[in-house]
């Protein structure tokens, strides 16, 4: 949770005595955690070098533009076709959380809940394969959403709350078994925060052609 809301940035060193006396645990569990975090993809571990923040360069950043907007229409998709009728209920409840988060103004909590969401969604799709795919990106897109759930403006705060209501557009979608719409009404969310997203990786124009992404955002 502190690595996806920014308090431990991404790319920094982690002092694993620092952490282990945060903690009150020894260096074998602590060296555990970074283990299974590392293959979670919060941290990538160094030879000699110890652990460190996953970094959310420009190469990186490259790829979760050109690859977010596939994995999670074709997640959608599966969603929609492959749902059960026990899971709605679970995913409305992440849905009403995340309502709240985001009417208290909370930008941390509306971010973790959103990446609850997406997750949620995934585990709708039945497929394990996507599904590790997901997890990774949603690291990057949860650390990215802290712009995105801090509204500078009014206008940015009613794409907030268009946000929400894409969400419970997504949920009948997928209650209702609708893989067209489910994928249509995914994009659609993507879109509404895609410049938000970019101005968290710089306040400047990006050193490379956005125009070229974008248009591959639609790809399924």
């Amino acid at each position: 949770m502190r690595i996806l809301t920014l308090e431990i940035a991404p790319g920094s060193d982690l002092d694993e005595a620092a952490l282990c006396a945060q903690y009150g645990i020894s260096r074998t569990p602590m060296r555990e955690i970074f283990q299974r975090l590392s293959g979670d993809g919060y941290l990538r571990l160094e030879q000699n070098r110890g652990a460190k923040v996953a970094s959310m360069d420009l190469s990186v950043m490259r790829m979760f533009f050109q690859t977010a907007p596939m994995i999670y229409a074709n997640i959608a998709r599966l969603a929609a076709e492959h749902r059960r009728v026990e899971q709605i209920p679970p995913l409305k409840a992440i849905q009403e959380e995340f309502r709240t988060a985001t009417e208290d103004g909370d930008a941390g909590r509306s971010a973790l809940l959103n990446h609850r969401f997406h997750w949620k969604i995934g585990l709708m799709a039945h497929n394990p394969y996507l599904l590790t795919s997901l997890n990774r990106m949603l690291i990057d897109h949860t650390r990215l959403s802290q712009t995105f759930y801090r509204p500078a403006s009014k206008g940015e705060e009613t794409r907030v709350y268009k946000a929400v209501e894409q969400h419970d557009a997504m949920i009948t979608a997928i209650e209702n078994q609708e893989p067209e719409l489910a994928v249509e009404l995914t994009l659609d969310h993507w879109n509404l925060s895609l410049d938000r997203l970019e101005q968290f990786v710089t306040p400047d124009p990006l050193p490379l052609d956005m125009t070229a992404i974008k248009d591959r955002k639609h790809a399924i």
